[in-house]
């Protein structure tokens, strides 16, 4: 009993830190998007929605400068004012924002923004259960390896869910009409500016590589080809 009181706290911990999560993301979402209005936007996601049989799509911008594509818990999906002005420059194409946009649908019709949410509460769980517990039993280094167990779960849990979005989004791009060359241009290019420096280890980190996302989505192609 002495060691599960730790982990049962944990998950009350957890639960409780999930509805406040959700509480605290939909009211920074809220505050900081407007709806996306761009006749030249419209007229590729109207082809999504057409591929999925839906009267339309209804997409927000997030005023942050990263280059990014968001799909909330609720189910809204959001683009970056980075990624916008990127496509306003002709750095990026209305093709290629569409498979973020397909790519951010994936997210949400495979439950994964909602889940990721509950990930993150359970991370946060698992990080204080295993603090306790570990603490007791390996003084000094306990914490550590708590905080390294919950990231590692993380990042394993996350890179899986990106392909399934990729799988989901080279699927709706060509239902569309619109091919997977617009996701595979996209990542291209996404590489070249991101460079090779200051990236986390690939065990750690929470997309997967580039080349090996490009590579899953034309082994998908060539898959439907045949």
């Amino acid at each position: 009993m002495v060691y599960l009181t730790p982990i049962l706290l944990a998950v009350l911990y957890g639960l409780v830190m999930y509805q406040v999560s959700v509480w605290r993301t939909a009211r920074a979402l809220d505050g900081q998007s407007r709806p996306l209005v761009d006749p030249r936007l419209e007229a590729v996601f109207g082809r999504l929605a057409g591929a999925l049989d839906l009267p339309g799509l209804k997409v927000r911008i997030l005023e942050a400068e990263p280059i990014n594509g968001l799909a909330a818990p609720d189910g809204r999906i959001f683009i970056t004012r980075g990624f916008y002005e990127a496509f306003r420059r002709g750095s990026v194409s209305a093709e290629e924002i569409a498979g973020v946009i397909a790519h951010e649908l994936g997210h949400v019709a495979l439950g994964h923004s909602r889940r990721r949410m509950v990930d993150f509460s359970g991370q946060n769980a698992i990080r204080a259960g295993l603090a306790i517990l570990l603490g007791r039993l390996l003084p000094g280094i306990g914490m550590l390896i708590a905080n390294l167990a919950a990231s590692l779960l993380g990042a394993h849990l996350s890179r899986s869910d990106e392909y399934e979005a990729d799988a989901y989004a080279a699927a709706l791009m060509t239902k569309a009409g619109l091919g997977t060359g617009p996701q595979v241009s996209l990542l291209a290019k996404l590489e070249r500016l991101a460079g090779a420096g200051g990236r986390a280890p690939v065990w750690l980190a929470s997309h997967p590589p580039t080349a090996e996302r490009i590579a899953a989505i034309r082994r998908l192609e060539m898959g439907w080809q045949r």
